[in-house]
């Protein structure tokens, strides 16, 4: 089978290896379209995300979708040859005490796809336990499957952000998290999302898939700008999709007293100063939300009552034999998603 192989930063390899045989827990899935996460990219610019350091080659790719061909034993009865299926990246331990209270996205030990040094899914074929395998219903395609994983990212952070009906919602960042935090946020029942970020072309998409507002912090102060949208109130939950330290800080200005805010994206500098009174006379509540758990049935029930649209933001498709061009091109800034086809 083909696998695109990270040798080095900024250096793919296209190369055959053996095609898996399922565990008896395990399914074997011919992988269909995988989307190029930042992660992804940021390992091929840099090779490393903080302590992740890609030091032997590494399969990247960890948000896919594809096509039963082989079932393990004790699997049978759960998946069928032919099954259309989207694979949750992360398996954790299940023993440990974050597993058992249901926290299983802080399993010290999970294997995570395409996280150094576990391989991807940017391989024709992939072995992975069934537990975390779902099916997908006919009305869901393969490229919406692959795109479960960054949704199930908005809809942790939604959750961690307590949305409800009727709430008022600012997402700082327009790439493939924020919007679908849009989408989740929405989903979730609120009343009005206001997003922000600093590509024009990312506001513009903001837009069309439905934000109340959007506010380009090159020209407009976000505290300000959320202050007049809100009637001076500021927002019930802040979700920090961009990374970037002005977003970050300014979150405190948006929020209304008593309210939440949650913090994914990471910043290129792990500490950031905060106005620490700011937050204890406001009462916030300063929430991280990592990964996800038990999201991939409600993004996959998302997708088949057409409550969410993933699809729409991807930019462009390429075959996996153009991997390293597809890269180049995912760097770009107004690159929103890129999707590689793997399967010949």
């Amino acid at each position: 089978m083909r696998v695109a192989v990270l040798e080095e930063p900024g250096s793919f390899v296209v190369e055959e290896r053996d095609k898996p045989a399922p565990d008896p827990d395990e399914v074997v899935v011919e992988i269909g379209k995988v989307g190029i996460c930042g992660s992804d990219v940021h390992y091929y610019e840099h090779g490393r995300i903080g302590d992740y350091v890609v030091e032997s080659p590494l399969v990247l790719g960890h948000e896919s979708a594809g096509e039963v061909v082989s079932v393990g034993e004790n699997a049978e009865g759960d998946f069928d040859f032919g099954d259309r299926v989207t694979l949750e990246p992360g398996v954790p331990c299940r023993r440990c005490d974050h597993c058992k209270r249901g926290e299983y996205n802080l399993c010290p030990d999970v294997t995570f796809m395409a996280t150094p040094p576990d391989d991807g899914a940017f391989a024709e074929f992939v072995a992975w336990p069934a537990d975390f395998t779902y099916r997908l219903p006919d009305s869901v395609s393969t490229r919406e499957g692959a795109l479960c994983e960054p949704l199930s990212v908005g809809i942790h952070a939604a959750r961690r952000g307590e949305v409800g009906v009727g709430d008022s919602v600012l997402v700082t960042g327009c790439g493939p998290i924020g919007l679908l935090a849009m989408e989740a946020a929405n989903a979730a029942g609120a009343a009005e999302v206001f997003v922000s970020d600093v590509v024009p072309e990312k506001l513009a998409l903001a837009e069309e898939r439905g934000a109340d507002a959007t506010i380009d912090v090159r020209e407009d102060d976000l505290g300000e700008s959320v202050s007049d949208l809100t009637d001076g109130e500021g927002v019930d939950v802040v979700i920090e999709a961009s990374g970037a330290d002005p977003a970050i800080r300014t979150t405190i200005d948006a929020v209304r007293r008593g309210g939440t805010v949650v913090l994914i994206g990471l910043a290129q500098d792990a500490e950031i100063p905060l106005d620490t009174s700011e937050i204890i006379d406001n009462e916030l509540d300063l929430r991280g939300s990592f990964r996800y758990r038990n999201t991939y049935p409600a993004a996959v029930q998302l997708l088949a009552d057409g409550a969410v649209d993933v699809a729409g933001i991807v930019d462009f498709e390429m075959e996996l034999p153009d991997v390293g061009e597809a890269f180049e091109r995912a760097k770009e800034s107004e690159t929103v998603k890129g999707m590689l086809s793997v399967s010949r």
